[in-house]
């Protein structure tokens, strides 16, 4: 029988850390000065911002202090993890930055770089990925990349599971919520595979969220910001990889939030805007313009995400899966096609 104790050891430790840091990083977030302020796009009242501290740090704490109980770690693996602890320290202090002085889109997107480029050396790699139009029985289900192309892909896969996680931590407890779903369901996934080594690493991320959740859900007391949205990204993209390409499971987690970003990408080269440009154009943004409360938003993309990520778990062909990712497509385009198109009347309207 498998030895889940370090599992179990990771998000105890994980969710007791972050629940007890949690409230000191937002003292000192509020002593110097690391707050939201007033925009179109945000809260008319001040929040403390630096989250990704707390987060950050019971992670750490989690994976360290479990580290004694997990038998064997191979040396592939142990080189990732210490990639996956120097990459998110540099991606946690930039964003820590960009949470006190806010930074353009420049800076920001040349340290999400720099991350990538860490997990890159440190062994980060998506191939091979899974063909889900490959034979099993003659090239095993995967496709081999050559690195002139796997290179540039892994580091668009970190880049964008970033800036993911960043676009959508829109309401209180959207982001953290999100990604502590994909973080779980990452530990399952691997428990299937039988690396239970690894799925110590996903369940110390979702145990951090958890504890950070109960600050964070609305009316939170303390939002990630950007420290917190470039680290969880990060860690996400990291922990997909680790083990073996889990690309699809994350898709599916995240297929909501991501087909949302494209769709604003897209939105904003049209209008000639730039595509980092902030705007209230977001799916949660629109659902809450025409009378949805903030909770029953959250709680939707929770239930949406959670449904798509079973369906991750339980699918067991590949090409099963790249149907999911469809029904994610046309799932999200409707909602989006209804808010933005008229098929849903503000509240207001009706009254």
């Amino acid at each position: 029988m498998p030895d889940l104790l370090p599992i179990l050891v990771a998000f105890v430790v994980a969710a007791g850390c972050s629940l007890v840091i949690t409230p000191g990083t937002r003292l000192l977030a509020l002593r110097f000065g690391f707050v939201d302020h007033p925009s179109p796009r945000r809260e008319p009242t001040l929040k403390p911002r630096l989250g990704g501290l707390a987060l950050y740090l019971s992670f750490v704490l989690a994976i360290l202090i479990s580290a004694p109980l997990v038998e064997t770690r191979t040396i592939d693996e142990s080189r990732r993890i210490v990639g996956l602890l120097v990459g998110s320290t540099v991606v946690l202090a930039m964003g820590a930055v960009d949470d006190r002085f806010e930074l353009g889109p420049a800076p920001q997107f040349v340290f999400q770089l720099l991350g990538a480029l860490i997990a890159v050396f440190f062994g980060f790699n998506v191939n091979p990925v899974n063909n889900p139009f490959g034979n099993p029985l003659t090239d095993n289900g995967v496709l081999f990349l050559p690195l002139v192309v796997a290179i540039p892909l892994t580091v668009f896969w970190f880049m964008g599971s970033m800036n993911t996680i960043n676009f959508v931590d829109g309401l209180d407890g959207l982001a953290a919520g999100v990604g502590g779903i994909a973080a779980v369901v990452l530990a399952v996934h691997s428990l299937q595979q039988a690396q239970y080594s690894i799925a110590v690493l996903p369940m110390a991320l979702g145990g951090a969220t958890l504890g950070f959740l109960v600050h964070n859900f609305s009316p939170a007391k303390i939002t990630m910001g950007t420290s917190g949205s470039v680290f969880l990204g990060f860690a996400l993209a990291s922990l997909s990889i680790i083990g073996g390409t889990k690309a699809a499971t994350v898709l599916l987690v995240l297929g909501i939030p991501i087909v949302d970003v494209g769709w604003q990408i897209v939105s904003r080269l049209l209008r000639g805007q730039s595509p980092f440009y902030g705007d209230r154009n977001h799916l949660h943004h629109r659902l809450r313009d025409i009378g949805f409360r903030d909770w029953q938003i959250v709680l939707l993309l929770y239930l949406l995400c959670g449904t798509f990520g079973t369906l991750a778990l339980v699918l067991s062909s590949r090409l099963m899966k790249l149907y999911a990712m469809g029904a994610v497509l046309l799932v999200v385009g409707a909602l989006l096609l209804l808010v933005t198109q008229g098929g849903l009347t503000r509240k207001a309207d009706k009254g």
